[in-house]
């Protein structure tokens, strides 16, 4: 192995060259062969001349003294400072060919404060259940009988507002993790935005309540070197609720306007929705109750969903909107009640029944060829990623619940993996959801299903051991980073 450091010359870890009489020594040799073979046939010749010269040659090459290469002949102290970045192996940095993050050290309250108050989190009930085990939530036992018992330490109740807690406790082991801020290509900003404003949007909270954190933290990053340098094009954080949280645009309105502040305007936001004509907000999946602990749990899973016995056409879990005029939910629920030979299942979700999942709600989607999958309180709702987890095919209403969100993760074609029918012909009677759904031949559903279950890594929140939600993020993230970086794609 070559040194580290500058300090040794090249010639002290090198065999010294051969003398020029030695050299002169070795032609002469070479002369007489030539001599001794003057009168052979000219192949026989001519052969040996070229075995002689690669002899010689080897022989020289292997006696001369080898410089060091530039990247370690150079820049000592850097190498000592932190070699773990500077010192990688061809595969290491092939691994973070798109970039290098720094984690931010905030100040308590912009994290671990709110969850040490995790009692407060929301007006109804204490939150701290739901924020154990990383975010994970309480483990999810009496899933015991329904889920393989050695899949059974994967499953959590997971609460679906827990996207920061789960982000931060990964990135701070990521591969790519730098301590040195020079070194770094992106920063990440472990703020616990929706936890923080989670607590006000239920109350007659003042504006000035739901938007103190937001605003703390942006006069933070305002100070920060790394921020006035990039004004945050190079930054991003996780929002762990929905983007319409975030945009209040007056004081009357729902929600903070954190999203809306010139400080936040630069940084991209992961969120579990986003707005589709926002270039700086990405969708994320919803943290759902499966929580691999490596790829033998991955694969098992996938194993157990594609060979599950569905006995049911489809299904739907859900609860109606009374507040809502027209409500489209009670049409399906109408609808499904409605099938001929029970070809539909339903999970009525009335009241807080469904909060953070059922064991009755994953019995129906194992059971269920396709899951009805309207728009929820927004465009989005947790159960798209529930009903494809377990290996159930997802029909949309709306192009927004799920094509306009997360393109990072699932696949390219809507067609292959769901099914989409518009909602006013369900709504005016000219389109049976029973009716479009059984055109689909058997082998066309076990290839949308197919899908479905090779989606499933890039769908949930592990805890390392495979490429899955967190890792697909990151990675876009570093990828879009670097390509403005190249194209130059930025404004001030």
């Amino acid at each position: 192995m070559l040194p580290l450091s500058g300090n040794s010359s090249p010639a002290e870890h090198h065999p010294k060259k051969f003398k020029s009489s030695e050299l002169f020594d070795k032609k002469n040799a070479f002369n007489s062969l030539l001599q001794q073979f003057h009168h052979q046939q000219s192949r026989l010749w001519l052969l040996l001349v070229i075995l002689s010269l690669q002899i010689l040659l080897l022989f020289t090459i292997r006696f001369l003294p080898l410089p060091l290469p530039p990247a370690l002949s150079s820049s000592t102290n850097r190498l000592r400072r932190f070699p773990s970045v500077a010192v990688v192996s061809s595969a290491a940095a092939d691994e973070c060919k798109n970039g290098r993050i720094f984690v931010y050290d905030l100040p308590s309250a912009f994290n671990k404060d709110i969850l040490e108050n995790c009692d407060n989190l929301n007006p109804w009930s204490s939150s701290c259940r739901a924020m154990a085990n990383g975010g994970f939530g309480q483990r999810a036992d009496s899933l015991a009988g329904i889920i393989p018992e050695n899949l059974l330490p994967s499953w959590y109740w997971t609460d679906q507002f827990v996207t920061e807690i789960i982000f931060h406790n990964r990135i701070v082991k990521h591969k790519c993790r730098v301590s040195e801020p020079e070194l770094a290509t992106a920063f990440y900003i472990p703020f616990y935005a929706g936890l923080a404003v989670g607590k006000f949007l239920w109350t007659n909270s003042t504006v000035e309540d739901r938007d103190q954190h937001c605003r703390m933290i942006l006069r933070w990053l305002a100070d920060q070197e790394y921020y006035k340098k990039s004004n945050g094009w190079d930054h991003f954080i996780t929002m762990g609720r929905i983007t319409w949280d975030f945009r209040r645009s007056k004081d009357k309105d729902w929600g903070s306007e954190c999203i809306y502040l010139p400080g936040m305007r630069n940084i991209t936001r992961l969120l579990i929705e986003r707005n589709p004509w926002d270039y700086f907000d990405v969708g994320v999946p919803y943290p759902t109750g499966f929580h691999p602990r490596g790829q033998d749990d991955v694969t098992a899973w996938q194993d157990f969903v594609r060979t599950r016995r569905r006995t049911h056409l489809f299904c739907f879990a859900g609860a109606t909107r009374a507040a809502f005029g027209n409500d489209f939910r009670a049409v399906l629920l109408d609808q499904c009640r409605n099938s001929t030979a029970e070809k539909c299942r339903v999970v009525d979700c009335a009241g807080s029944r469904c909060t953070n999942g059922t064991s009755a709600i994953l019995e129906t989607f194992l059971s269920s060829d396709f899951c009805l999958q309207p728009r929820g309180d927004s465009f989005t709702r947790r159960s798209i990623f529930d009903c494809m987890i377990a290996g159930a095919i997802p029909v949309f209403f709306w192009r927004r619940t799920a094509y306009y969100q997360y393109e990072w993760f699932l696949p390219s074609e809507p067609g292959s993996y769901s099914v989409f029918i518009d909602r006013n012909a369900v709504k005016n009677g000219t389109a049976s959801i029973e009716a479009v759904l059984e055109r689909f031949s058997r082998e066309e559903v076990r290839e949308m299903r197919e899908r479905v279950i090779e989606s499933i890594p890039k769908l949930v929140y592990g805890t390392g051991g495979v490429r899955d939600a967190f890792d697909v993020a990151v990675d876009g993230v570093l990828r879009r980073f670097k390509e403005q970086n190249e194209w130059g794609y930025k404004w001030k």
